[in-house]
């Protein structure tokens, strides 16, 4: 019989294929060790693979389009309705298989080796800022035990422990000393490797012509710029503006019903590191209108009079996502006659 679609439910090392016939008769439902994946469906004849979207998944998507298949990754939450009852690798590849075949389905573009690349440097980056941010406020916390008061914000800190490193010695017992010393040289360690990864984000920015392209969009720096491309490429899986915007989770949740429309608080249903990049930035902006207002655009200046700042930023990252699309799919630098 031959087989026209199989679900695929990815794990370490052991995955579970389903398989069917164009006539929907199953063919197979068995699991597979990692050495015999490839060699499995490189006897198979080309058809349609559905997997779930996940770490592995653009890795395995990539293998096997090079053995002549076609690929779909679909995301988990939308797998979940056809999942009959229980929870097996059996079931779960069934439903994939049956998901993957629905002509409303939507599904994640397949990423390159050069954006999972790019996007590593993200992972490391925000993990070490994660950690910084922790080693910060366990260092405010215990020098404030001591009467010590350390003022807000990441340079004071930097700079107080800078000072300790370099042998400056507060006036505490030997070992409060010691665990003070160690925490700062532990700080400025993690410091020194989160400004290396900002200056590797920066050089990239300086050689790909897209992140350029998004760098022409106010409010969008180096780092946004390549989460960006290193997340959705081009651009062209989505099929307008809003669509992007709705991705990242920044369009308000629809709620209405019985003809009447209700629309709640954005969805915060997609990338959250996209996001909150994009909300970020758009604080910063915020801060330069109000410091510089001749250089702030009327639009902005009129959300700023109707609406709090935390609004405002979100309302304007929503319209950032939907101008990133623009310039993307367009190729071309923003321009605020053109997009507006």
């Amino acid at each position: 019989m031959q087989v026209t679609t199989i679900g695929v439910d990815l794990a370490k090392n052991v995955f579970q294929v389903h398989g069917i016939t164009a006539s929907e008769e199953v063919v197979f439902n068995k699991p597979l060790r990692r050495a015999q994946f490839l060699p499995f469906f490189a006897k198979l004849d080309p058809c349609l693979i559905g997997m779930e979207s996940c770490s592995s998944a653009h890795h395995w998507a990539r293998e096997l389009t090079a053995l002549g298949h076609e690929v779909r990754l679909i995301p988990p939450m939308y797998v979940k309705p056809y999942v009959k009852r229980g929870k097996s690798d059996a079931i779960d590849a069934e439903a994939i298989c049956e998901a993957v075949t629905r002509p409303t389905m939507r599904f994640v573009a397949i990423k390159t080796v050069e954006q999972q690349s790019l996007l590593s440097l993200h992972r490391a980056r925000d993990l070490l800022v994660r950690q910084r941010t922790q080693l910060i406020n366990n260092l405010r916390g215990l020098v404030a035990e001591f009467g010590i008061f350390i003022p807000r914000g990441l340079a004071r800190v930097i700079g107080f422990a800078e000072d300790i490193t370099l042998g400056e010695v507060l006036d505490l017992p030997d070992i409060a000393n010691e665990v003070i010393r160690n925490l700062s040289e532990q700080l400025m360690a993690l410091h020194h490797r989160v400004r290396w990864y900002e200056e590797r984000l920066k050089q990239v920015a300086k050689e790909d012509a897209r992140v350029r392209l998004l760098r022409t969009i106010p409010g969008v720096g180096a780092v946004t710029a390549s989460a960006i491309i290193a997340s959705i490429g081009d651009g062209h899986q989505f099929k307008n503006g809003r669509e992007f915007a709705a991705w990242l989770g920044l369009t308000p949740a629809n709620k209405s019903s019985g003809g009447k429309e209700k629309l709640g608080r954005i969805t915060k249903m997609g990338d959250q590191y996209l996001r909150s990049l994009l909300v970020v930035g758009m604080t910063s902006l915020v801060r330069q209108t109000r410091s510089h207002p001749e250089r702030a655009s009327k639009w902005l200046t009129a959300l700023l009079e109707r609406k709090a700042a935390r609004v405002a930023t979100v309302a304007m990252a929503n319209k950032t996502a939907r101008i990133v699309w623009a310039v993307l799919t367009r190729n071309e630098p923003y321009s605020p006659r053109a997009v507006a």
